[in-house]
């Protein structure tokens, strides 16, 4: 399967470093199977870049696949956001774009009850993310190319 990585310049050897920011599915280097989205990703950028991955999931490792926006996936996006660790070795689902993460925090806060988020819950896009969380998940993408994005 070939998946992407949007930012600011190609990565031919991905690495995963722990950031000030929590994100979605915790620590790790994040890709998409929707070549579109890491455009988007990219585009927040001085220099748009994106880069291409083939990927092969191996079968030894601890996945958690979110098919659909479940109970289950908010409440891991909550912990991850909350900055709780977790022991997978690879997190797949859908994103929680900017307006989603709004909502998040007001759930978090106590601002919305969790059937007030899935009202609100709505994409204008689909998403999706794969987070290689560990050494070991890395091994599973091997670089293939890179290719500059128009703003």
């Amino acid at each position: 399967m070939e998946i992407y990585h949007g930012g600011y310049c190609s990565i031919e050897t991905p690495k995963i470093i722990e950031g000030k920011y929590t994100k979605d599915f915790g620590t790790g280097f994040y890709c998409t199977g929707i070549k579109e989205q890491a455009e988007r990703w990219a585009k927040r950028y001085d220099t748009p870049t994106i880069s291409f991955y083939n990927f092969q999931m191996a079968n030894n490792l601890n996945i958690l696949h979110f098919i659909e926006m479940t109970d289950e996936w908010l409440e891991f996006i909550v912990n991850c956001r909350n900055g709780v660790k977790h022991n997978y070795d690879i997190v797949i689902g859908a994103m929680a774009n900017d307006q989603i993460y709004n909502y998040i925090s007001d759930y978090i806060s106590g601002v919305i009850t969790k059937e007030q988020f899935w009202v609100l819950a709505k994409f204008k896009h689909p998403t999706h993310q794969i987070n290689l969380c560990t050494k070991d998940a890395l091994k599973c993408i091997e670089f293939i190319k890179k290719e500059e994005v128009k703003k």
